[in-house]
């Protein structure tokens, strides 16, 4: 005889650490996904800013079947064919055209590439000198060390004790980083060039050419990660470069494999040569199926202009959300945008609203929406998506002011 579930939530085995939506997708089609009822949702997520080409990209797509039928893996012991063009070509998207003259480590994640700009600073920093300071709100990963360096104490309690060797100040505060950033004992500075998880929080103007400049006076790492803002999403190749600065180290993933699990660290030569053989490895990371969709991911994204394209839709989002009732302001760039509430309006009751009536987007936090379609998107899909969202708010701020609910 077997046991009956005492409630009614559905079995299942998978570990609980999502809250998952009630959606199941099983098919996609560039800005289109559908669920396993055959309902269409119009994407402006982008599986968070992963799938930056769209769904079913069919060049991706090819590059990973045409790869699969000839070589999946070997491990990293073997010479990859594609591992060195890869790293070439992200080489000078990085020189925003030309070579930076860098060298890349290949991982899996976000978090892995973190992982291993975390060891760089460590090595070049040597023994004592290892300490990195990141920005309050920042989100640099799940493993140990990447939790620590995000900048949210919360996140951290319940993993107590985390490594040690991480500093936070506020994000784009030049002054309190200057007052931690010890040479003695600091080796690198981690932060986003626009956080995403926080709520799509933009620096200063300047912060970054600061960064640098301090870094540069005391021999200190600027370590950006690029992991959602990087590959064309804020309408440059990589964030930083809209402000004109050369980090040591820069991490990315999310749509460097258009859905492939592919990150990387790319770091200058002199610092990725602290690095020697046994350091620092992955069973996975580079492989050939992970590269082939990485070279065909690059190929896609050179041959769209993708910055030129979410320069052009990220202005056509800004421009019509910011005149939206109930919105008193959208931030970020690119196509990686933050529509900022009024007061009383929730944010994961719209976004809930809002899948509900075939549109995907978050809130990361209570007051905010994101949106990060993908780069491949019309401008028809925009408006769709714009007026979509207009009568939800209509409706949310219509409840609030008769005293109901906010939506």
């Amino acid at each position: 005889m077997t046991d009956v579930p005492a409630s009614n939530a559905p079995v299942t085995n998978l570990m609980g650490t999502y809250r998952r939506a009630p959606v199941r997708f099983v098919e996609g089609d560039g800005c289109v996904l559908v669920a396993d009822d055959g309902r269409r949702y119009l994407d402006f997520l982008s599986g968070l800013a992963v799938t930056s080409l769209g769904h079913a990209h069919p060049g991706v797509a090819e590059a990973i079947c045409a790869q699969a039928r000839r070589l999946m893996h070997v491990s990293n012991l073997f010479d990859n064919e594609l591992a060195d063009e890869v790293a070439g070509t992200l080489d000078r998207l990085i020189g925003d055209g030309s070579p930076a003259g860098g060298k890349v480590f290949f991982a899996n994640s976000g978090a892995e590439a973190n992982e291993c700009a975390l060891k760089l600073a460590r090595r070049f920093g040597g023994r004592g000198r290892h300490v990195v300071i990141s920005g309050l709100g920042g989100f640099h990963g799940r493993t140990l060390a990447t939790l620590h360096a995000t900048g949210q104490p919360e996140k951290h309690e319940a993993f107590q004790p985390l490594p040690e060797g991480f500093r936070h100040v506020a994000y784009g505060d030049l002054d309190q980083v200057a007052a931690a950033a010890d040479p003695a004992v600091v080796a690198g500075i981690l932060v986003e060039a626009i956080q995403g998880e926080a709520g799509v929080v933009v620096p200063p103007p300047g912060y970054l050419r600061g960064l640098r400049q301090l870094c540069d006076e005391r021999q200190i790492l600027l370590m950006l990660d690029e992991v959602q803002t990087g590959l064309a999403r804020t309408g440059r190749w990589f964030g930083f470069q809209h402000e004109g600065v050369q980090p040591d180290v820069v991490t990315m993933a999310k749509a460097l494999g258009n859905g492939m699990p592919v990150g990387a660290c790319w770091a200058r030569a002199e610092v990725a040569e602290v690095f020697v053989a046994g350091d620092h490895g992955s069973t996975f990371g580079g492989q050939p199926l992970a590269m082939a969709a990485a070279k065909a991911t690059l190929e896609a994204l050179e041959a769209i202009e993708a910055p030129r394209q979410a320069t052009e839709r990220g202005a056509q989002l800004r421009d019509a959300l910011g005149g939206l009732p109930g919105v008193t302001g959208v931030r970020g760039a690119g196509l990686l945008l933050g529509v900022m509430l009024e007061p009383g309006l929730s944010a994961p009751a719209i976004a809930a609203a809002a899948l509900s009536a075939g549109l995907v987007i978050n809130a990361p936090t209570p007051s905010l929406l994101r949106l990060a379609p993908p780069l491949i998107v019309s401008a028809a899909e925009c408006e769709e998506a714009v007026s979509m969202i207009a009568a939800l708010l209509s409706e949310a701020v219509a409840a609030t002011t008769l005293g109901g609910s906010p939506r």
